[in-house]
């Protein structure tokens, strides 16, 4: 050892000591210097990204990407180390094919109608599905399918290719089925939740999806989680947290709504410095894991908001630490 340790502080990403020999790859470094390379200039934290409805709302046919992978310093396109995130938008009577190397796609329709076609593949069988407003739909590793519009439509589409293209392997076969969640449906049984009276006591008034393949995780893929979530007139919502990033989109809302996010917390509970998001329906920003989030609702008309987070991940590998400064217990 012929060199002292840097302090925990030092972004510089050299090592500690000599080489065990010239050229080797073997290297060795203070805990102190390395224990949590999350830092600019090293390992960079994910950035709050936002993007506005105007880069959906006009156009030829394309997949609009959110892309934030040079700030990550990771293969792009990529909304965090894991996922991408993006808007497809579609003319209507065009047919647009989204490839991907993931093992789950999402697919929540913001405007539109149309269908969704995909080959057989060896592990799995041909898709057809039919698609509409506020229909949500996933789909497992398997041949790119192909979105045709019947009407001018926009979709958002989250996968987890970034995770994969990370860990260097491609899908074998699928966790799941292709899952259709009908808009109608959820928007239903979202106004009946809302109607309960238990709901008042709630943290979030929000809908979970889910699939029948994954009973454990209760996700609606083994690396997604999606939530259909409404945020009330006057509604302040308490902050959490968990560690999944949140790639969000707005489906609804009218002036006065925002998410307010931060690292940390006053000693009241409250969000110290925070960050403030505003909505715009069809708008999409990001959340960075471990960042306490409230989303507030000063407008007088009911707000609708679909986090997609890699929360089925981290249910999987028991990492997700979802926590609410309200202290309500979790079921």
């Amino acid at each position: 050892m012929t060199q002292t340790a840097s302090p925990a502080t030092n972004t510089e990403a050299t090592p500690a000591f000599t080489d065990v020999e010239p050229g080797a790859k073997a290297v060795l470094f203070d805990y102190r210097q390395a224990a949590n390379p999350i830092r600019h200039g090293l390992t960079e934290p994910i950035p709050e990204g936002r993007w506005g409805p105007e880069l959906h709302a006009t156009g030829p046919s394309a997949i609009l990407p959110l892309d934030l992978s040079a700030t990550l310093g990771c293969r792009g396109p990529a909304t965090s180390p894991a996922l991408s995130a993006n808007f497809v938008r579609i003319l209507a009577g065009e047919t647009i094919e989204v490839a991907a190397k993931a093992t789950s796609a999402l697919f929540y329709v913001f405007r539109g109608q149309g269908r969704c076609r995909r080959l057989a593949s060896r592990h799995g069988v041909a898709h057809d599905q039919g698609w509409s407003k506020g229909d949500l739909f996933v789909l497992p590793s398997g041949p790119a399918p192909q979105l045709e519009a019947e009407q001018e439509s926009v979709l958002y589409w989250v996968h987890d290719a970034p995770l994969l293209a990370f860990l260097g392997v491609s899908p074998e076969e699928p966790r799941f089925e292709a899952t259709h969640y009908p808009g109608p449906w959820m928007r239903q049984e979202l106004a009946a939740l809302a109607a309960d009276p238990s709901s008042a006591r709630s943290n979030r008034l929000s809908l979970l999806m889910a699939n029948a393949d994954l009973p454990r995780s209760r996700t609606v893929t083994h690396t997604l989680w999606a939530m259909l979530g409404l945020v009330p007139a006057g509604a302040i919502q308490p902050p959490h947290r968990h560690q999944s990033v949140a790639l969000d989109l707005v489906i609804d809302c009218q002036p006065g709504c925002v998410t307010i996010s931060g690292p940390e917390l006053n000693a009241d509970g409250t969000i110290r410095d925070p960050l403030s998001m505003a909505w715009e329906p069809g708008a999409a920003f990001v959340t960075p894991p471990g960042h306490w989030h409230s989303h507030v609702n000063k407008s007088g008309h009911p707000a609708m908001l679909l986090p997609i987070q890699d929360a089925g991940l981290h249910t999987y590998l028991r990492s997700l630490d979802i926590r609410f400064t309200s202290g309500m217990p979790q079921e």
